[in-house]
C-alpha cells in the first residue's frame, strides 16, 4: 500500500520568468531560472548564470526559510536509521521538488517553503539497506512537452514515476507507478537486498537510466552485478540492461579470467551519470568489482570497472569507453559525475567529457569519438606480493592536466614542521611501504611492515561531489582530499568469507595527531580545459594549523582533514562566483555544530566573504531565481534527526 501524508491540488500558474540580475540587463531564460537536474542540467556543470547574489553582497545572506524533511513525520517505529542529508532539491516551472532520506517526495513553493503536496512510496518496508550511509541524493525530471514526471530510485529498490501536479504515482508506468529494482540483474539468485541506488536516474528521450549501488560487506563473492538498465519513460517496460561486467560472449568479457565474469559482483554505477542529449549519449562512471581489494577471483583487466562508457540512449550500444584503472586493488572507484563541455584545444573545436577521479587524475576526451584529447600513457607500476593475486603491469597515466592533488608517498612527503614531528613521522612511517600511486596493498605483517601507504586513499582524490565547470571559460573546478590510507590484506575470520584476504585499514597514523603527510589536505583546483593547464590551486579549510604543536608557527590555511569532506558538498558555479562551505567545527571550535557558507573569487580562489550558518550542511549547493529573486538551498542535518533543507537569499 502507497499513501500520502497530505495532498494539496494547487495549480501553480507561472508564465516563463524573465528576470533581470541586478547588475545584467539581458534577459535571464527559464532554463537560467531553474534548476531541472541534479547537476543543473545533464552536462553536470553545478553551473547557474544568475548573478544577484555577487561578491558584494554575498554576506548579507540570510535563511530565507527552512524545510523541515517529511522522514521527521514518519510514526514512531516506521524506517530506519539514515545518514547526513544530502539531497539536490530541483525547481522547475516555479516548483521546487526535493526528496528525503527515506525518498518521501515533496513539492514545496521555492519562494516560502509551503508544501504543495507530499508523497511518500513507503520504501521503508522493504527493509533497512545491506549498507552504511543510507540516503538518497536526488531525484530526476524528466518532460516531453505535455507530460511531467519525477523519477526517484529508493532504497527499498523502487524506481517511482510520479506526475508533478498530483504528486500521484503513474498508473501507466510499471505497476501502478513503480518498477521493481530487484529484478533484471542478471543474478537472480542472489539477496535482493545488497541492492539500492546511489544516486538519482537520468532520463533523456524516453528512455529512464539507472544504475546501482551494491555491496559486498556480507564479505562473500556473491554480491549482484551493477548492471546499468533503461526503461521507457511512459511505460517502465524495460528498454535495454548494459551489462558493466560482461556476460558469455559479449565484448570485454575475456577480461574476466576463468569465467569470473559468472560470480563477481559489484561494477556499479552509483553516482550521477551525465548525457549529451543532442547526441544521445549517456556517460556511465562505473565502481571497482568484489573485492574491492583482492582481485584474486577475478584476474585479469575486468571492463568495464572503473571506466567511463559511452553509451547510446536509444539502445543501450557500447560506442566507446576507458578503463581508468585495470584490475582495481585500491577501491578507485569512479565516484563523481562525468562533466560535459565544449573546449577549444589548439585552435580546435572539441565537444568534451572530463572524468575527475578517486586517482586525482582527470581524463578528459571527446565525448562524441572518445579519443583522449591529451595522450594518456600506459606505465609501468609495482606488482602484487600478495598469494593468488596478480596486479595489472600498467596503469592509465594522462599527460595532461597534471593530477590535481598528492599521489603516492616518499619520505619527502612526510610531515616535518618542527625537529620533533617530523621524526615521529619517520618513525610511523618505517611501518608502511611507501611508493608511488599503484603501489599494491600487501599482506599485513609483510616484511614487518603494517600496510601500504596508498595516496591517494579510497576515500580521497575527486569523490562524490565530482567536479564543476564554467560552460562559458571552459574552466574545471575540482574539491578534492588526500586522505591517505594504510591498506592491508588479512585472513577473515573463519566461517566469515569465501574470500582468503579481505582489507584491514589503518586511518589518520600521523604524529601526536597530526596527518603523516605534509598539507594540503583537502584543495580546490582550477583547471583550463582548454589548455589542459592549472589555472590555480588552494588549500581549502584551515586543517590543524591550531593544533598545540603548531599554532606558535602562525601557518595559513592546511585544508580540512576531517573524513566526511570527501563525500558532501561541492561547488556551486555561478556567473560571478564559486559557493561552497566548511564545517563550523574545522575552522571554529571542534565543538561547533553549524557550517561557513562561502564564496570564492572564480579566478583565483580567495575567498570573498562568508556566512555563519547554525545547521551542519552536507549537500550540494544548488541555485535558482524565481519572482525577481535569486535562491542557494542546500540540505543539511540528519545526524541530530534534524535532516531540512536551508534556502538563502538576500534580504528584502
Amino acid at each position: 500500500m502507497n499513501r500520502t501524508f497530505s495532498l494539496v491540488l494547487v495549480l501553480v500558474l507561472t508564465s516563463l520568468l524573465v528576470g533581470c540580475s541586478e547588475n545584467d540587463s539581458e534577459p535571464v531564460s527559464e532554463f537560467a531560472v531553474d534548476w531541472r537536474h541534479a547537476g543543473g542540467d545533464h552536462s553536470q556543470a553545478k553551473y547557474s548564470p544568475l548573478d544577484q547574489i555577487n561578491a558584494e553582497n554575498f554576506a548579507d545572506l540570510e535563511v530565507a526559510w527552512r524545510w523541515q524533511s517529511a522522514d521527521l513525520r514518519l510514526p514512531d517505529g516506521v524506517g530506519y536509521a539514515t545518514a547526513d542529508y544530502r539531497a539536490v532539491p530541483l525547481v522547475v516551472n516555479g516548483t521546487m521538488y526535493v526528496n528525503s532520506n527515506h525518498g518521501v517526495i515533496a513539492a514545496i513553493d521555492p519562494a516560502t517553503g509551503e508544501e504543495l503536496w507530499l508523497f511518500d512510496p513507503e520504501s521503508y518496508r522493504y527493509g533497512s539497506p545491506i549498507q552504511t550511509n543510507i540516503m538518497i541524493r536526488g531525484i530526476e525530471y524528466w518532460t516531453d512537452g505535455d507530460i511531467e514526471r519525477i523519477f526517484v530510485a529508493t532504497l527499498g529498490k523502487q524506481l517511482l514515476s510520479l506526475d508533478v501536479a498530483t504528486g500521484q504515482p503513474d498508473p501507466n508506468f510499471g505497476e501502478d507507478g513503480f518498477i521493481d529494482l530487484s529484478q533484471n540483474l542478471g543474478r537472480l539468485e542472489f539477496e535482493s537486498n545488497f541492492i539500492t541506488a546511489g544516486a538519482a536516474p537520468i532520463a533523456i528521450g524516453n528512455s529512464l537510466i539507472v544504475g546501482s549501488k551494491i555491496f559486498d560487506y556480507g564479505m562473500y563473492n556473491r554480491s549482484p552485478p551493477g548492471h546499468v538498465r533503461a526503461y521507457d519513460t511512459y511505460t517502465g517496460e524495460l528498454k535495454w540492461r548494459f551489462n558493466t561486467i560482461p556476460q558469455d560472449g559479449e565484448y570485454g568479457n575475456e577480461t574476466w579470467e576463468n569465467d569470473s565474469w559468472r560470480t563477481a559482483g559489484n561494477t556499479n554505477v552509483w553516482t550521477f551519470m551525465s548525457a549529451d542529449e543532442e547526441a544521445g549519449i549517456v556517460y556511465l562512471p562505473t565502481s571497482t568489482p568484489t573485492n574491492d581489494y583482492w582481485g584474486g577471483m577475478r584476474l585479469g583487466e575486468n571492463l568495464f570497472a572503473e571506466a567511463l562508457v559511452a553509451l547510446d540512449v536509444e539502445t543501450g550500444e557500447r560506442l566507446w569507453h576507458f578503463q581508468t584503472v585495470h584490475h582495481g586493488l585500491w577501491d578507485y572507484d569512479i565516484g563523481s559525475s562525468p562533466n560535459l563541455v565544449d573546449i577549444v584545444v589548439d585552435g580546435e573545436p572539441i565537444k568534451a567529457v572530463a572524468q575527475v577521479s578517486k586517482t586525482a587524475f582527470t581524463y578528459v576526451f571527446d565525448r562524441i569519438t572518445g579519443e583522449s584529447v591529451w595522450p594518456i600513457e600506459e606505465r609501468p607500476v609495482a606488482p602484487s606480493t600478495v598469494p593468488g593475486e596478480r596486479a595489472h603491469p600498467t596503469q592509465p597515466f594522462p599527460t595532461k592536466p597534471a593530477p590535481f592533488d598528492r599521489q603516492g608517498v616518499t619520505e619527502d612527503d612526510l610531515i616535518d614542521f618542527t625537529p620533533e614531528i617530523a621524526a615521529e613521522a619517520r618513525e610511523i612511517a618505517n611501518n608502511f611501504v611507501l611508493g608511488p600511486i599503484f603501489t599494491p596493498p600487501i599482506v599485513r605483517g609483510e616484511n614487518d611492515k603494517l600496510a601500504t601507504f596508498v595516496v591517494p586513499g579510497a576515500g580521497g582524490g575527486a569523490n562524490f561531489p565530482g567536479a564543476s565547470v564554467d560552460p562559458e571559460t571552459g574552466i574545471l573546478y575540482i574539491p578534492s582530499a588526500t586522505r591517505p590510507h594504510g591498506m592491508s590484506l588479512i585472513a577473515p575470520p573463519e566461517g566469515t568469507s569465501d574470500w582468503p584476504f579481505v582489507i584491514q585499514m589503518e586511518r589518520q597514523v600521523g604524529p601526536f595527531g597530526l596527518p603523516l603527510l605534509k598539507p594540503p589536505y583537502r584543495r580546490i583546483t582550477a583547471i583550463d580545459l582548454n589548455t589542459g593547464n592549472h589555472v590555480w590551486q588552494i588549500p581549502f579549510g584551515m586543517g590543524p594549523a591550531n593544533h598545540p604543536m603548531l599554532e606558535h608557527l602562525d601557518l595559513p590555511p592546511l585544508g580540512s582533514v576531517y573524513d566526511d569532506v570527501v563525500a558532501e558538498g561541492g561547488i556551486l558555479v555561478t556567473k560571478t562566483l564559486l559557493v561552497s562551505f566548511l564545517a563550523q567545527k574545522d575552522e571554529i571550535d571542534p565543538q561547533a555544530h553549524g557550517s561557513i557558507l562561502v564564496a570564492l573569487d572564480k579566478n583565483t580562489g580567495e575567498t570573498l566573504a562568508e556566512v555563519l550558518v547554525d545547521q551542519r550542511l552536507h549537500g550540494p549547493p544548488m541555485s535558482y531565481m524565481h519572482e525577481g529573486r535569486q535562491y542557494i538551498a542546500v540540505a543539511g542535518g540528519g545526524r541530530d534527526n534534524d535532516d531540512e533543507l536551508l534556502v538563502f537569499s538576500l534580504p528584502d
